[in-house]
């Protein structure tokens, strides 16, 4: 539904997006992840049309109803709902006023309209609240509302800049909700988020960009595997460990210290342990406590764009 291909823009001379090509299909969710300043914003734009790339394709659709957006924007533009990082309603307006609004923008009037927004209102849990002002709205209510003004027009892809900052979880779990309808109802979702367990609970797949380019585009269990270890350990043990010994020794990854608590990564678990266990033993370190879990998406996003801040 949503296809972008060799998107390329700088400001002056540096390339703030370079070459990246993506796509979402039809009842697909995929998560567009980035540190801070690596192109995220500005692709977003771009799908949306609101900023002109310098060189690349973005289409709409498929088949015969496919649209480029460089060449069809209007109408390409009619099939994309976006909801900002920033709320974009109107305070002073009832909910259904505005979804009243936005649906006009559409070109959507009588009796259309009115079944629209109220099939919008009903997905996001505020049909009782419709003649209410957000003024007096909750943080999260407020967020619902946002993405009700981008679904009024029935559009077939959805893009969504961060749409849980600043929710509280029962209204963060709501929004996750709306989500998996909207893609059991076969719309095309772009999820972009700095929340790595967002992703891994909605994503089919998952996107990063690092430094205006795609390091990595896969399913989740295709991008664990990138990892060198998919098992951790955390243990409790006594004394300052020699880590570069321990790793070489018994062939665990990435072993860190942190006071008594020391994490290796293991790629398995039923070898790695036991040889763990007894070199520490063998090197007068007490193990007081131990306990395994697996690797997650944020250990694949910073192996793939370092720890290094980027504000």
């Amino acid at each position: 539904m949503l296809e972008a291909r060799g998107l390329f823009k700088s400001y002056g001379d540096r390339a703030v997006v370079a070459d990246l090509s993506l796509d979402v299909g039809a009842g697909e969710i995929v998560g567009l992840l980035g540190p801070n300043g690596a192109g995220k914003s500005t692709t977003v734009a771009m799908l949306c049309g609101l900023v002109g790339a310098d060189r690349g394709e973005v289409f709409i659709g498929r088949g015969a109803s496919r649209l480029a957006l460089d060449e069809d924007a209007h109408a390409a533009k009619r099939r994309i709902g976006v909801v900002p990082q920033e709320l974009s309603i109107y305070e002073n307006l009832g909910a259904a006023a505005n979804l009243e609004l936005f649906g006009a923008l559409y070109g959507l009037s009588g009796a259309l309209l009115r079944q629209r927004v109220d099939a919008a209102l009903a997905l996001v849990g505020l049909a009782d609240r419709a003649r209410d002002k957000p003024q007096s709205f909750s943080g999260g209510m407020k967020r619902r509302l946002n993405i009700a003004a981008a679904l009024v027009h029935d559009p077939d892809v959805l893009i969504f800049d961060e749409p849980t900052v600043g929710v509280d979880p029962q209204s963060r779990n709501a929004i996750f909700d709306n989500l998996e309808t909207l893609r059991d109802r076969g719309k095309a979702l772009l999820y972009t988020t700095h929340y790595m367990e967002e992703a891994e609970r909605l994503c089919d797949r998952v996107v990063i960009m690092d430094h205006g380019r795609v390091v990595a585009s896969d399913t989740l269990a295709s991008l664990y595997k990138r990892l060198p270890a998919v098992e951790t350990l955390e243990l409790e043990v006594e004394g300052a460990v020699d880590l570069a010994a321990l790793g070489a020794a018994t062939g665990v990854t990435r072993p860190t210290q942190d006071g008594t608590r020391l994490h290796v990564g293991v790629v398995e678990l039923g070898r790695s342990a036991p040889a763990l266990l007894t070199w520490l033993a063998a090197h007068g370190h007490g193990v007081h406590r131990i306990s395994s879990g697996r690797a997650d998406l944020e250990d694949v996003f910073l192996s793939l764009t370092g720890r290094q801040l980027r504000d």
